[in-house]
């Protein structure tokens, strides 16, 4: 009899994301959630169910490193209103769509998306990993303060904002509050922590060139969440803002497009991740409204000058999108990634995706809500894998087209695309 647990994908090319380079064809065999063992083609393999490899690549699930599951299908104005229902029942269709899209595990950094988490973990909806940061943590002023005119001053009616009810954002202004803030999410379960540090482009209130918080309100929330074991990352676009975050023992920028050479330099020397995002003025620039689009031009200006200087300095890379309020773009994620051959090879780009990205959010420690490695096709790990019709080194828009390309997605060992490709294995 079959073994149920087991899976066994046959005669397949895998992607080997720790030297970027092809295998010869390999028989790749799943139990319990993980993968048992990767072996040359041909092998006995007893009664396993099969899915045929051959003329296929095997990688690992992808990973987006700069997710916002809450918020990246709904326009904006729903987002700041709508109730609670509205917003999760598209997360809940997001995040379906987003696994559809061989994305296995994205890091959430900001919006409520604990119990979405959840609920996936659980296998009540269908969807990835999630490392979630919970609310994002914003100076008032700041790139997190999306509160409307009438929810301000904050002390009327002693209410908080719609968005920090949600658990969108927290405001939180002075050593004390970001310390509470801060503890706030790792008590719910934030994987890592994320702060805004300066300027951002949807916000309305903040020009991009401002910094925001002080060296000491951010080490107070390095330091809370080094206590527990992680670390915290940071939306900023300018030299100022990174420096003081990384003095403060920031470990992650986000962002970063209108950085220079001594800052980059910096970065590396701290070793500083830098999760960068191809912002570009092209088909998948993000709906900015009028006011904020000026801002959002001077920011896609800076992207080459980023990866560049990434590059020169030898920082590390990781891929994120930041998909915001627009379905059409949440389905261009996979694109996105292949749109990194402006700057990598097709191997770099498979491997900012797999292999590095996994090495960020190991980053979380005992914090890390998915004990297994990730980001590779080797026994022992994690069986998130991505089974493509055809070659994506020698053709990257494969990654692109997902629903036409991926002909079969696993997570955790089990199929959850092209249940109807497994058949009876080799004896």
């Amino acid at each position: 009899m079959a073994d149920p647990n087991a899976l066994l994908i046959t005669d397949v090319v895998v992607f080997d994301s720790e030297t970027g380079h092809l295998t010869a064809p390999m028989d790749v065999t799943v139990r319990g959630g993980a993968i048992a063992s990767v072996a040359p083609a041909g092998a006995a393999h007893g009664d396993v169910p099969a899915i045929d490899g051959t003329g296929r690549t095997l990688l690992p699930g992808l990973i987006d490193a700069h997710w916002h599951a809450a918020f990246a299908t709904i326009p904006m104005q729903a987002a700041l209103t709508a109730d609670a229902g509205y917003l999760f029942a598209n997360a809940v269709r997001g995040a379906h769509r987003t696994l559809m899209r061989g994305f296995t595990t994205v890091r959430d950094l900001g919006g409520p998306t604990f119990g979405l988490k959840r609920a996936i973990d659980e296998g009540v909806v269908s969807g990835p990993r999630i490392l979630s940061s919970g609310a994002f943590i914003s100076q008032t002023g700041g790139h997190g303060d999306f509160r409307l005119p009438y929810e301000v001053p904050r002390g009327v009616a002693g209410h908080l904002s719609h968005g920090e009810i949600m658990g969108a954002g927290a405001i939180a202004d002075g050593t004390a509050e970001v310390l509470r803030a801060t503890r706030e999410q790792l008590r719910q379960g934030a994987a890592q922590i994320k702060l805004m540090a300066g300027g951002g482009v949807a916000s309305s209130y903040d020009p991009i060139d401002v910094s925001q918080y002080t060296e000491a309100e951010f080490r107070a929330a390095v330091e809370a969440a080094e206590n527990w074991g992680t670390y915290v990352t940071v939306h900023a676009y300018t030299p100022r803002a990174v420096r003081t975050a990384v003095d403060a023992g920031v470990a992650c920028i986000e962002h970063g497009q209108l950085l220079d050479d001594d800052t980059a330099a910096m970065m590396a020397e701290h070793g500083v991740w830098w999760s960068l995002q191809p912002f570009l003025d092209d088909a998948d620039a993000a709906p900015v409204p009028e006011p904020n689009r000026d801002k959002y031009l001077r920011m896609v200006a800076g992207t080459d000058r980023a990866y560049e200087l990434a590059i020169t300095h030898g920082v590390k890379v990781a891929f994120g999108t930041d998909v915001l309020f627009d379905a059409r773009l949440a389905e261009r994620q996979g694109a996105m990634l292949a749109k990194l051959t402006r700057w990598y090879s097709p191997a770099e780009v498979l491997q900012l995706a797999t292999i590095r990205n996994a090495e960020l959010l190991a980053m979380s420690g005992e914090r890390h809500p998915y004990p297994g490695r990730l980001g590779v096709v080797a026994e022992g790990a994690l069986a998130d894998l991505v089974l493509v019709d055809g070659d994506p080194l020698a053709d990257i828009s494969l990654i692109g087209r997902p629903d036409e390309t991926f002909v079969a997605i696993v997570k955790g060992g089990r199929v959850v695309k092209g249940a109807e490709l497994v058949g009876s294995g080799p004896a």
